[in-house]
């Protein structure tokens, strides 16, 4: 990038030289001052490059990541739905937990449900040996259980005796919070369907 912007300048500054009987007497003084502005063009123009380059690509990544940004999404779901099916605990509390960062508006919630997200996390919750992986679990139906519809979706999968079999847990209050929050969720959607 330097070398490019050093031609430029020296295209864009090309003198004659003035030989004269003063500029040999002050030669010196005058090739410092001349190569104090060269590298003063050279920075300018270097300035001016990266300026364009930087500009080009910011207009680039405004059309094209928008698109990217779908595709990514609906690809860390399906990525986030598979580590469920994975025997290591860790990996089912990492899909868990983005599941759950993913479920913020019912278009998401539907889409993490036609993927068998909420089958797979009910799988989770029903051979969870600890009080996290029931959590990240419980957290994620949570999260789901905001739509209606996956809400019914959970009902009609039998959710409501899955929770209810999960253990009270003696160290982590919050377990206790998602199983009454969800066990209410589905009360309301029972008191809901018969009035």
């Amino acid at each position: 990038m330097r070398a490019v912007a050093a031609r430029f300048s020296n295209y864009l500054c090309k003198r004659r030289p003035v030989i004269s009987v003063q500029s040999r007497n002050f030669s010196s003084y005058s090739g410092k001052d001349e190569l104090s502005i060269e590298q003063e063009a050279e920075r300018k123009v270097g300035w001016l490059l990266k300026t364009i380059f930087f500009a080009t690509a910011a207009a680039a990544g405004y059309q094209f990541f928008p698109y990217m940004g779908i595709i990514f999404r609906e690809n860390l779901m399906q990525q986030s739905v598979s580590l469920l099916r994975v025997r290591d605990p860790l990996y089912k509390r990492m899909g868990a937990s983005r599941l759950t960062r993913f479920a913020i508006d019912d278009e998401r919630r539907m889409k993490i449900l036609e993927m068998g997200g909420a089958k797979e996390l009910l799988n989770m919750l029903s051979t969870a040996k600890d009080d996290r992986t029931r959590k990240a679990a419980l957290e994620a139906l949570a999260a789901l259980s905001q739509s209606d519809k996956v809400l019914a979706s959970l009902h009609n999968a039998g959710a409501i005796s899955i929770i209810r079999s999960v253990p009270n847990s003696l160290e982590d209050a919050e377990v206790e919070k998602f199983k009454l929050s969800l066990m209410k969720r589905f009360q309301d959607l029972r008191y809901d369907l018969s009035s």
